[in-house]
């Protein structure tokens, strides 16, 4: 292999900076890969364009675990578009919103309705800001506080969703970072063992539900809080809410008769076939253990059974009960494939451009720089979390973040002993802390639509505590997990950290404090 050198980081700077300089990740990523191709073909502009299309993007579509991927992904996508037009998720977070009665439970229901709709985090910005936003009006909760929750409770849930519109992306880009190092592995199995390591997931959500149940905040929260509660005004005078017009697609017809049962039933039986499909698959009771049998399983075949029997099963609801007619079921059906078009581009792309950093050696560069810095193996998570939350923020993509660094984020943990699945996961969570905190991010921008709330009200008021979230998950987090300590010590001493700062920063927003 010719030695390229510092060439070989120049296609990955150049999508992460094209990217923070344009906001067009697809573009981006494309150029970038052309760039790559470019030197891997004798320094030829024409060749580099013609192999990006018919090797480096024809290789990666063409092979059958990717291509199930991106089939499992449409598929998980229309069956998100059935269970949302008929209703169903909508049913369940109107059920949550009648027992709330208080500022207090106006928050926890809010909380619980993102939660609980974890398929998707544009369906749950969406539905559960538009179905809580009449709530928490009445009960004098400001709009600021109500895209927090919502934007909070989206990403974080549904990239930790074992059916969700996310996964399929996720173990695509976990397989690249495996395949870096010549591991076969299952990524199914990888991502489950990633759960506990998605630290600034797990204490974002977590303080959520702490700042609602104390009714504590800080910072311009506060103040947005207080005004709402003494005044009665949700937003500040002269705020600017986003429109919510150009999305109302995406949500039930008027007058559509919603059932819990549409939501429940088509999730359920998706998980269950994807846990009983990987247990045959791998082997079952021959297989030695469940874990074993899992690990042995192949995701992709699996997942294209779970996601298609949750089409199927999700259509029939709604024709059998006339929710929908057969013609606009099937037309649902092929709109929720469409919706992650664009995703699915990103993922190609990153596959793309994971080869050619692959071809022009830019793993071992990279690897080889690490070791000449004698960067301690211990912080490594630690180092890998901050510069995906940077990327995400500065690019407003958790997607591309994911794309870009996961492929040679592996090699370099592998490399230098540093442990692999916090690794992983500190990529996969650090991407969504610039979901969160970057006013470019579409889950920032579709969280104030949902809540109807002005958006630099909504990225100024959430910015400190996507902080806190953060800083805790760096210090009492990845740092431990890079000496080994169990990540459920690491989660039980955040979730104290998270408590207690709620508790010494925040101020009460009660109207009588």
């Amino acid at each position: 292999m010719e030695n390229y050198g510092w060439l070989s980081i120049v296609p990955a700077l150049l999508a992460i900076g094209l990217a923070i300089a344009t906001r067009q990740v697809i573009m981006s990523l494309f150029l970038a890969v052309v760039v790559g191709a470019t030197f891997l073909h004798g320094y030829n502009p024409g060749a580099g364009l013609l192999r990006t299309f018919d090797t480096y993007i024809l290789d990666k579509v063409a092979d059958p675990w990717y291509a199930a991927i991106l089939i499992f992904t449409m598929m998980i996508a229309a069956m998100i578009g059935i269970v949302t037009r008929s209703g169903g998720a909508l049913a369940v977070a109107e059920a949550l919103a009648k027992r709330a009665k208080t500022p207090r439970g106006a928050q926890l229901a809010t909380w619980l309705m993102g939660m609980v709709i974890f398929f998707d985090d544009y369906g749950s910005c969406l539905i559960t800001g538009n179905t809580a936003r009449p709530l928490t009006d009445r009960l004098r909760v400001s709009r600021e506080k109500l895209s927090y929750i919502v934007d909070s409770t989206a990403a974080p849930v549904a990239t930790m969703a074992i059916i969700s519109t996310w996964i399929g992306f996720e173990l695509g880009v976990i397989g690249e970072g495996y395949a870096a190092i010549g591991q076969q592995v299952s990524p199914f199995f990888i991502f489950l063992q990633t759960i506990p390591y998605r630290f600034y997931s797990i204490f974002a959500l977590a303080l959520v539900g702490t700042i609602a149940f104390m009714l504590r905040d800080f910072g311009p929260m506060h103040a947005a809080e207080r005004r709402a509660r003494t005044t009665g005004k949700v937003m500040r005078d002269g705020a600017v809410p986003l429109a919510v017009a150009d999305t109302a697609e995406l949500l039930p017809a008027e007058g559509t008769r919603s059932h819990w049962v549409n939501f429940v039933l088509p999730v359920v039986t998706t998980i269950a076939a994807t846990f009983i499909g990987l247990y045959v698959h791998g082997g079952g009771a021959e297989a030695g253990s469940i874990r074993e049998a899992i690990g042995a399983a192949d995701s992709s075949v699996v997942l294209l059974w779970s996601s298609a029997i949750g089409v199927v099963v999700a259509v029939l609801l709604v024709v059998l009960q006339k929710v929908l007619s057969l013609t606009e079921a099937l037309e649902t059906v092929v709109k929720g494939a469409k919706s992650v078009f664009l995703a699915l581009m990103i993922l190609v792309l990153a596959w793309g451009l994971a080869s050619v950093s692959e071809g022009l050696g830019t793993a071992s560069f990279l690897v080889g720089v690490v070791e000449a810095a004698q960067v301690p193996a211990a912080i490594i998570p630690f180092v890998i979390f901050m510069v995906a939350c940077f990327i995400s923020f500065a690019m407003g993509t958790s997607w591309g973040t994911m794309g870009i660094l996961t492929p040679l984020a592996v090699p370099i943990a592998y490399a230098v002993g540093a442990p692999l699945i916090p690794s992983v996961g500190a990529v996969l969570t650090g991407a969504i802390f610039g979901d969160h905190c970057s006013p470019i991010s579409d889950t920032t921008i579709l969280s104030s639509t949902g809540s109807s709330a002005d958006h630099i009200d909504h990225v100024r008021t959430q910015m400190p505590y996507a902080l806190l979230a953060g800083g805790v998950a760096a210090v009492v987090g990845f740092i431990p997990a890079g000496f080994g300590v169990h990540p459920l010590l690491s989660i039980g001493v955040g979730l104290a950290a998270v408590i207690a700062a709620v508790r010494f920063l925040g101020k009460s927003t009660e109207a009588d404090a």
